[in-house]
């Protein structure tokens, strides 16, 4: 009964929250003579603070209206151009002017972590100037009814396949936090059947491959735990009235309080220090604040057999680096991986997923050739920073770029091939 607590805790506060917003309103006013004191931005800023802290944050938009090309600022239009129960895929599509190159077409694999692909933003705004982007775009499974069926790991493999096939050969994929793992399983498995719509390159970033290497909190906590009591403590039942009536998931409102746990003093003091901003009239700090937690604070429901499968597999037994995981009934074979170039990039200071657990991929592909695979760890980043903020842009969005296009089709097409001319030397 935890969840429906939840919905009615969130139910009785709402007349609260409600007349908080309206008392903030009031006394921002500007033509209430308070609003131009301190004591009339410390009431504002007061209710402000109440509002947001009890409030249930909705999903956000990209708002990504346009991007710079070669200079050239061009409008960027949101498609979906591939639907499933459990995700869309969503294409950002430039207007380009005639005769220009799109780029690589890179597919963003989004976590299905408990946040909503939209914590990709800064990933997607910076790699559009460069390629032709698409992400998935998981839905919160408390909103897809339960007659669409079950969703586990191996159903999320199966979409990543469904998708680069979608989309065709010379695709670029690039697998963020907790895809890396379905990511890597399905390349391998396209690799195995010899598909010809296997991307031409694969990224790992900040990714949980081998999570026996430098364990962080968020590891030891399913080794000292059985799965029994993940299944017993964290999955429940979607209340009445959302779509997904009686669905079991692992809450996103539980999730949401695991990852503040970690540092609850940072958010506290950061909600402390919006206040003292708020008081201070300090508009562009509030708002940076402001948006920050419109995105850290919103998400989703994943699905209990999902969940499970993915602790299992990847935390507890440590399947796919050990040569054991399975994908339905077929072993998944990472020395299948030949022809697909490999990119793994870590943060030093990356406290979710530690250094080596993602380069931990380049030692068990074995058989992908050296000169196809190349791993990079940021300086003085943490989890957040291996795909967004000013380093990414700087520093690992650039390698992204052209590492697709160093191993696309196309670069392989155009670079010249040794021709030896009988008599004479190699040209």
């Amino acid at each position: 009964m935890f969840y429906q607590l939840y919905e009615l805790n969130h139910a009785f506060m709402a007349p609260f929250r409600a007349s908080a917003d309206a008392m903030n309103l009031a006394w921002k006013n500007p033509l209430n003579p308070w609003s131009h004191t301190v004591v009339g931005r410390s009431f504002s800023a007061g209710f402000e603070v109440f509002e947001r802290v009890t409030r249930r944050y909705g999903k956000p938009a990209f708002g990504l209206p346009n991007t710079t090309v070669d200079g050239e600022t061009v409008t960027v239009e949101e498609e979906i151009v591939w639907r499933k129960p459990f995700c869309d895929l969503i294409h950002f599509k430039r207007h380009l002017s005639a005769g220009v190159d799109k780029g690589p077409r890179i597919l963003i694999v989004a976590p299905m972590s408990g946040h909503y692909a939209t914590l990709l933003r800064g990933t997607v705004e910076a790699l559009i100037q460069s390629a032709d982007v698409y992400i998935t775009d998981w839905i919160d499974a408390r909103m897809v009814p339960v007659t669409e069926g079950d969703f586990d790991l191996d159903d999320y493999i199966d979409y990543v396949i469904d998708i680069l096939h979608h989309l065709g050969p010379d695709t670029h994929v690039v697998g963020v936090c907790q895809p890396s793992v379905p990511v890597l399983a399905a390349v391998a498995v396209m690799e195995d059947d010899g598909d010809t719509c296997a991307p031409s390159s694969m990224t790992l970033m900040g990714g949980p491959i081998d999570t026996r290497i430098n364990p962080t909190a968020v590891n030891q906590l399913a080794q000292d735990k059985p799965l029994e009591w993940f299944r017993d403590n964290v999955v429940m039942q979607v209340p009445w009235p959302q779509p997904g009536f009686m669905r079991q998931v692992y809450p996103g409102f539980l999730q949401l309080s695991g990852f503040m746990s970690m540092n609850l003093d940072r958010h506290m003091i950061a909600h402390k220090d919006f206040y003292m901003h708020l008081v201070k009239n300090d508009g562009d700090s509030a708002e940076k604040h402001r948006d920050f937690y419109d995105e850290y604070l919103a998400v989703m429901d994943l699905t209990a057999e999902f969940y499970l499968q993915t602790v299992d597999t990847v935390f507890i037994k440590h399947s796919l680096p050990k040569g054991e995981m399975m994908h339905r009934t077929k072993r998944v074979d990472m020395t299948a991986i030949r022809n697909v170039a490999l990119l793994t990039v870590e943060g030093e200071n990356d406290d979710i997923s530690g250094v080596g657990q993602t380069k931990a991929a380049q030692t068990i592909c074995t058989n992908i050739p050296e000169h196809m695979r190349m791993h990079y760890m940021q300086p003085d980043v943490g989890h957040y920073g291996v795909f967004n903020g000013s380093r990414f842009r700087r520093e690992i969005a650039p390698r992204i770029i052209q590492f697709a296009l160093t191993h696309g089709k196309k670069a392989k097409a155009t670079t010249p091939v040794k021709r030896v001319i009988k008599g004479g030397k190699a040209l």
